[in-house]
């Protein structure tokens, strides 16, 4: 059982921020309207197979069609923020040159859609869908594509600087670099294995280049970055179990956040001489390293390592998970990636260890002293939902149990770590980002894993709110009511008077604040 969402908003501290999140190719469709150039990930994904089910995106949930309705959900579920991205080849096709004035457009309405419901914007600059003339030029492989990122984050910082919240520069460039360049599994799709280490310097520069720009813009919200974590339990007490989970969790997590938070790589990544294509020129670590608002978790599940190529027994659907699949290459791979065969599975094969939320928290205070404020800007699990229809009323209900507890286990985890006395106390946790929304294209599985809050039934695309959703609803209410009691007594406390005149009773204080 999980916890009640009263007790759960019990624990939620004043100032915490409930959010949702999406992304602009996972859910906008459109991709032919209104002058958007295209992307390539669009090209990627109509390559037969590459896809599960040969899945298109070019409708998909067609948000940009429906975005008022889908606002209008948003706050009906009563959220302090939704996170989305922008996307790049409908603001400027082509990644270079002038805007698209009817994409920028979109992207106002959206703004103001949000603000006009008292809902706070998290927007991310780049969440992957690269320009195709941009990826055709060699991608992040070209140290050019970080100055285009850039010159980008200029755009839209001066299209929608006085708007926007929060700035996420770039969502997961592990993900990028695994998935896309490494094993070819997304878009690009280039099978580089370790000649895919440029991809890695190029991305972080970008960003770095984008904070720049946000900050000549003089944008008044908070900047920061985001990417995936995931903690390296060794498979047992075998040292070359231990050396390959640290391996692992150098490759995943450190390789990405050290840059950033502590302005050089690892020194193993600098002494190796198959990294040589990270020589750089100095200043790109003072870029790369410029002080942050905050720093984003997308934190999903641990991942358990094992030395050896390993015997192919992991789920094919871990590719998909953050680039973990290390059986892929024919088990040419010095270690593995092991089950956790007591733990529950979601529909990707991903194990449910919420536990493990406040590991990745404590590990990141003890590798970064002068770590920012954290968000977890994206936690949630796929599961296979089940349509349930009151004849009687011809209303649907989807009693997705699993994902409403895996949720709720994960943010207990969170929050009781970073509170006094908590493991990972010192980290400032700042808010919590549900991924999804709604469901989505969910990259190379296509519409075959659901995360969202709400269904989308990607025939008629109607929506249908989940228990999940209406869980998440009942824990915002629950939180602003205990918020206002706590404000209620607050003012029912009155301070001596200087004077030495006699305050009010309690009760006349109350009906004084009433």
């Amino acid at each position: 059982m999980h916890k009640s969402a009263k007790d759960l908003a019990a624990l939620i501290p004043p100032g915490f921020t409930l959010g949702v999140a999406t992304a602009a190719f996972q859910i906008e469709g459109a991709l032919d309207e209104d002058g958007r150039g295209k992307s390539g990930w669009e090209v990627f994904a109509a390559k037969p197979g590459m896809i599960i089910d040969d899945h298109s995106p070019a409708v998909s949930t067609d948000h940009y069609h429906r975005m008022p309705q889908d606002v209008a959900l948003l706050k009906q579920l009563g959220v302090d923020s939704y996170r989305f991205s922008f996307s790049w080849p409908r603001i400027q096709p082509g990644g270079t040159g002038p805007v698209n004035r009817a994409g920028l457009a979109f992207y106002d309405r959206l703004l103001d859609e949000l603000l006009a419901n008292g809902i706070s914007p998290m927007a991310t600059i780049y969440h992957w869908d690269t320009p195709l003339e941009l990826d055709e030029a060699g991608g992040w492989m070209n140290r050019d594509m970080a100055y285009r990122l850039g010159e980008y984050a200029g755009l839209v910082a001066d299209a929608f600087g006085d708007r926007v919240a929060r700035w996420v520069t770039i969502n997961e460039p592990a993900t990028v670099s695994a998935n896309g360049y490494s094993l070819g599994v997304h878009s690009p799709g280039k099978e580089l294995a370790l000649g895919a280490f440029p991809t890695v310097h190029h991305q972080l520069l970008g960003h770095g280049l984008a904070v720049q720009a946000l900050r000549a813009a003089g944008v008044p919200g908070e900047i920061g970055m985001t990417n995936v974590y995931s903690p390296m339990v060794p498979n047992s007490i075998n040292p070359l179990d231990k050396l390959s989970a640290g391996l692992m969790d150098l490759g995943q997590n450190r390789l990405y956040a050290d840059p950033v938070l502590t302005g050089k790589y690892p020194d193993l990544i600098r002494a190796a001489k198959f990294f040589s294509s990270f020589e750089h020129p100095e200043e790109d670590m003072q870029i790369i390293s410029q002080p942050l608002d905050f720093y984003g978790l997308n934190y999903y599940m641990p991942t358990k390592v094992a030395v050896g190529p390993g015997s192919g027994a992991v789920p094919p659907s871990m590719a998909e998970a953050m680039g973990s699949d290390l059986n892929a290459g024919g088990g040419a791979t010095p270690f593995h990636v092991e089950a956790w065969p007591e733990a529950d599975i979601t529909a990707y094969g991903w194990p449910v260890k919420p536990e493990y939320m406040a590991v990745a928290l404590k590990e990141m205070a003890e590798r970064y002293p002068n770590l920012p404020p954290v968000i977890i800007t994206e936690g949630g699990a796929s599961f296979e939902d089940i349509i349930v229809r009151d004849k009687s009323t011809n209303t649907r209900f989807i009693p997705d149990e699993r994902r409403l507890k895996y949720i709720s286990d994960h943010l207990e985890a969170a929050l009781k770590a970073t509170a006094p006395g908590g493991e990972a106390e010192s980290v400032d946790l700042r808010g919590y980002y549900v991924w999804s929304f709604l469901d989505n294209f969910e990259w190379s599985a296509g519409y075959k894993q659901p995360f969202g809050l709400l269904h989308v039934d990607f025939e008629t695309l109607e929506r249908t709110p989940k228990a999940s959703y209406f869980w998440f609803q009942e824990l915002i209410e629950e939180r602003d009511l205990a918020l206002a009691a706590d404000a209620a007594i607050a003012q029912a406390v009155v301070p001596e008077v200087l004077d030495g005149s006699e305050a009010p009773d309690d009760g006349a204080a109350l009906g004084a604040s009433a």
